[in-house]
């Protein structure tokens, strides 16, 4: 997992490479899409992050087959990414939520499939995040080895987990015929996660940070799913006067910086954004070396 200054890939266990900057979706409503695709691609962006749950593959996929008739792009010069949702980790539902996700992305393939969470909910009808009458997300039993089969179905090219811890990841690695590729997680300045970062890789698993630069949507979304904000701390990395500092002295942006400073670990990331300069911005890392330790009392900067 370990990176140069200018890689532009991670490499999998399998020999499989994943574009190091990618474009995350999370939140991005059908109706930016078609420009938001249109932009990252032309900036030179090749692996796009997706997810069942976003609801947008759809929308995503009508947008990269539009590149794809008209000759400027080819499937295989395409990194994709989807999930399995918290309702479809039953042995008898990954196929068919993945066969949605496929048909929606008008895609015969994935580069990789991740289970997006480590618990499994139960299906009731179309409802992703069913609640019982006191508000309580609705628990299932889940299984994590059909997520296999589709590797042996030409499916998917790899596998991965998103949002598991060590424990839950070993748990996996012991039992799997095919070994997770990729582990995304939350990961930025301010959560670093230099522990399950040496872990995975002493596994040989590569890691996505999302949420690179932080994510002001996600108050907005925990309480859609019935969570409380209150005590969550309202931070910003983009606001954090050393990254100003940072970015201020070297002709950067913020955003620029806190993503070189995570690929230069050898984590790939997924800045989501719909707005074209802040797109292009996240995708030109060049010339932006940048070490910034988890305290506050111990940051350096190297360029």
């Amino acid at each position: 997992m370990s990176n140069k200054a200018g890689d532009t890939h991670i490499s999998f266990w399998n020999g499989q490479k994943m574009p190091i900057v990618g474009l995350g979706t999370w939140q991005a409503p059908d109706a930016v899409i078609d420009s938001v695709i249109d932009t990252a691609l032309e900036a030179g962006y090749r692996h796009i992050d997706t997810a069942y749950v976003y609801g947008n593959e759809a929308a995503i996929g009508k947008a990269l087959k539009r590149w794809f008739d008209s000759g400027k792009i080819k499937r295989e010069e395409l990194f994709i990414v989807t999930k399995l949702p918290m309702v479809g980790l039953q042995a008898d539902k990954v196929e068919k939520y993945l066969n949605r996700s496929l048909a929606a992305l008008q895609l015969t393939y994935v580069d990789l499939y991740l289970i997006h969470f480590p618990c499994g909910l139960e299906e009731r009808g179309e409802n992703l995040f069913p609640q019982d009458e006191s508000g309580n997300l609705i628990l299932d039993k889940t299984t994590e080895h059909s997520m296999e089969a589709q590797v042996d179905a030409g499916k998917a090219r790899s596998i991965g987990l998103s949002n598991f811890n060590a424990r839950q990841i070993k748990r996996i690695v012991k039992s799997a015929r095919i070994p997770p590729a990729n582990l995304q997680v939350e990961l930025h300045v301010f959560f670093q996660q230099k522990e399950l970062v040496a872990f995975c890789k002493a596994l040989d698993i590569t890691v996505v940070a999302y949420a690179p630069i932080g994510s002001p949507g996600i108050y907005e979304f925990i309480e859609k799913v019935g969570g409380d904000i209150k005590s969550i701390p309202n931070l910003s990395p983009l606001n954090d006067p050393v990254v100003v500092k940072i970015a201020q002295k070297h002709k950067k942006s913020p955003a620029q910086i806190l993503l070189r400073h995570i690929v230069q670990r050898g984590i790939a990331v997924i800045p989501k954004s719909a707005n074209p300069v802040r797109i292009k911005e996240n995708f030109d890392l060049a010339n932006a070396l940048v070490v910034l330790s988890s305290t506050a009392e111990d940051r350096e900067i190297e360029v």
